[in-house]
């Protein structure tokens, strides 16, 4: 455990003791924050029966800039250190392969988090500003976090494998922004072609858009907590095997 903190630790100054970490992190708040404007010019134009962390993390704006994060966080995580040579000093060294994964994978997690602190931030100045109560229930914002975590869970892994299988950030970072793309892409199926098909509870099943609407709602669901996490289980596998595969092949 200890040489597992010490991985994470290294690569967590590579976020937050770099320009690039911060800017990521100005890129989130500024967007978020931009978010939040909107759904509130929305209250003020026309009375809305959502709540207002609802309809803040429902806007066009909110998965143009999400989807954009996984990229960005994850992209250098093996193909920066593939490219410079580091990941073979790496694999050489007395560390196990899951170490490895599992560590820049955490480190990338916990800078995700780190990302949604302004948000939850911006939520309490609506209080401080206005001297309003609340436009949002505890449980709707404590599901939208809770949403935003599982999705993250699992895009951060998809990013890492992405990464892995490639030396070049630029298209470690196509690649996943890709296959996100595809997979919001997909909850819309059952829009296009409608319900009467048999493959619909499927794709309303990985519906990552349907998914933050329960959970915004203050809905909660083990459903998508089961999904999101065998998602993310299987990926950082499937990373796990592609680094050990370069790890022996030296």
């Amino acid at each position: 455990m200890r040489l597992l903190r010490i991985l994470i630790f290294k690569e967590l100054k590579g976020y937050f003791l770099t320009p690039f970490g911060w800017a990521v992190l100005a890129f989130v708040t500024l967007m978020q924050g931009l978010s939040l404007s909107t759904a509130m010019k929305g209250f003020r134009d026309t009375p809305v029966k959502d709540s207002l962390v609802y309809v803040t993390f429902h806007t066009p704006l909110f998965w143009f800039y999400f989807l954009f994060i996984f990229p960005l966080i994850t992209m250098r995580l093996f193909a920066e250190e593939e490219r410079s040579g580091t990941l073979e000093t790496l694999l050489t060294a007395p560390v196990q392969t899951w170490q490895v994964v599992l560590s820049k994978y955490a480190a990338a997690m916990l800078f995700y988090s780190t990302l949604w602190l302004p948000a939850l931030l911006q939520f309490k100045m609506f209080e401080w500003v206005t001297h309003l109560p609340p436009a949002w229930t505890p449980g709707a914002l404590l599901g939208t976090f809770t949403a935003v975590m599982l999705m993250g869970a699992a895009f951060t892994a998809v990013g890492c494998l992405a990464s892995a299988i490639t030396s070049s950030q630029i298209i470690a970072g196509m690649i996943t922004i890709g296959l996100l793309v595809i997979q919001y892409f997909l909850g819309f199926v059952t829009v296009i072609w409608g319900e009467s098909f048999a493959g619909a509870p499927f794709f309303h099943y990985i519906s990552s858009q349907q998914h933050l609407h329960y959970f915004a709602s203050g809905l909660f669901d083990t459903r998508p907590a089961v999904y999101f996490l065998s998602v993310t289980v299987l990926v950082l596998f499937l990373t796990y095997q592609v680094v050990d595969y370069r790890r022996w092949k030296r």
